[in-house]
């Protein structure tokens, strides 16, 4: 079977709308390829320009991402064309100015605005967590709260550490973090919020096949 699945979401008309996605090692490689590829070309940089010649194969390698996940899915999700922005103007800044300083706050901001925008829709009402997970989870809103919460708390420490890391530790220190240390992080992250998601799964779910 092929590691591309669609996944169904059925309104209260009856009609159903089908969106692909992928699974698989497919799917690690779209959102982990790019980062892996960054990790690779700066060990075959050298010295303090390590860091600034890593950036062109990232930004060609999240222009790759994206244009598969066009031509294989028919769609590029938000969270990629986020991050497809965030990365093609500060890696430009980057190369531009010679300064490594642009692609390492990337994570910094990143991490910043998904907080801000977290925190702006429990402000206002909006659980925006929901419409992404919810094909996946079916919470009540009270733990999309709390989940949403936990996040934009996440996304500022993380903000920080990746601050802190950059503007204190080696480049290579950095990398390692960027790229083994925040996925880490990440699962860690995920899996302490399991038991509360599968907590709040409908019974009627579980007897569904």
């Amino acid at each position: 079977m092929d590691d591309k699945k669609a996944t169904i979401e059925t309104g209260t008309d009856g009609q159903q709308d089908a969106k692909p996605q992928l699974t698989g090692w497919r799917k690690f490689m779209l959102d982990f390829g790019p980062l892996l590829v960054f990790f690779i070309a700066f060990r075959f940089g050298e010295g303090e320009q390590a860091v600034i010649t890593a950036t062109i194969p990232f930004m060609v390698a999240i222009v790759i991402a994206a244009l598969y996940s066009k031509v294989k899915l028919g769609h590029v999700s938000a969270m990629h064309k986020f991050t497809f922005v965030v990365v093609m103007v500060m890696g430009g800044l980057t190369l531009y100015l010679q300064s490594a300083v642009f692609v390492k706050m990337k994570l910094t901001i990143l991490n910043g605005i998904f907080a801000a925008i977290l925190l702006f829709g429990l402000a206002t009402g909006r659980l925006y967590i929901k419409s992404i997970m919810e094909l996946a989870f079916h919470l009540p809103d009270a733990a999309w709260r709390v989940l949403s919460r936990n996040y934009a708390i996440f996304f500022l420490v993380m903000a920080a550490v990746n601050e802190l890391i950059w503007r204190t530790q080696s480049d290579e220190f950095w990398v390692n973090f960027k790229t083994f240390g925040y996925t880490g992080i990440n699962f860690i992250f995920i899996l302490a919020h399991m038991p509360m998601l599968m907590k709040h799964m409908p019974e009627e779910d579980e007897t569904k096949s």
